[in-house]
């Protein structure tokens, strides 16, 4: 399998966030380590038991974390947006990946060694609070997660779902349709229900005029009411 990649590259413009609390040398380590990947569409970015070895950023594009549940059936954790870390628990927690990460269109990512990361931490608590705050935050959306995917009834977390999707991804220029487009499995997955009643759902929206579908798109009529129905699960 062949990808583009670049190394070397100056990456102070993509990793702004992490960039300002660097020092000149930390910066100058990173530059020197880092690289850009090139991800196809439906490419394996890492697998569930890999070793993990990189702190990955997306730059551009969609990636989505999944794990693979019983009876095979995957379930869609997180969907990954630019500019966000991810990669790096499985290696503070001295584990393998329990999930895998795919693109889910053609995607850049500026991938740095842990060991290089780890090295910058144990100098920079300004870097290591950096990463308290974005493990904090993701058990919170995590846990959040957990309890509205198990209580909420279909169209509550299907809503919910699309509702993750506008706020992740935003709209195109019409200023209605989510700017990704998923299939119905992978919305199933997102929303932990069985495409079949996945596709029922979403026929219901149509039919109360909260959504309009052409193909993959999903264009949002009623935003209001979408949140309304996540909110009453």
């Amino acid at each position: 399998m062949v990808r583009q990649e670049k190394r070397n590259i100056d990456i102070s413009a993509s990793l702004s966030d992490i960039w300002r609390i660097l020092t000149e040398h930390e910066r100058e380590l990173l530059r020197a380590q880092s690289r850009i990947v090139q991800f196809r569409c439906n490419e394996k970015i890492y697998l569930e038991g890999d070793d993990p070895k990189d702190l990955m950023c997306l730059l551009k594009g969609k990636v989505k974390i999944s794990k693979e549940g019983v009876g095979g059936r995957s379930q869609i954790i997180r969907m990954i947006k630019p500019i966000q870390y991810f990669a790096y628990r499985a290696y503070f927690a001295k584990e393998r990946y329990l999930t895998d990460a795919c693109a889910f269109e053609p995607s850049t990512i500026c991938i740095i060694p842990m060991t290089v990361v780890e090295t910058i931490l144990k100098s920079n608590l300004k870097l290591a609070m950096f990463f308290i705050r974005q493990l904090s935050v993701d058990l919170g959306i995590a846990d959040e997660r957990t309890v509205n995917l198990t209580q909420k009834h279909v169209r509550g977390r299907l809503a919910e779902s699309l509702l993750l999707l506008v706020d992740s991804y935003g709209l195109e220029e019409d200023g209605a349709t989510i700017s990704i487009y998923l299939s119905r499995e992978d919305l199933a997955n997102l929303s932990n229900m069985t495409t079949s009643n996945a596709v029922r759902t979403l026929s219901t929206f149509v039919n109360e005029h909260i959504i309009a579908l052409d193909g993959r798109k999903v264009k949002i009529i009623d935003e209001e009411r979408l949140r309304r129905i996540s909110r009453m699960g």
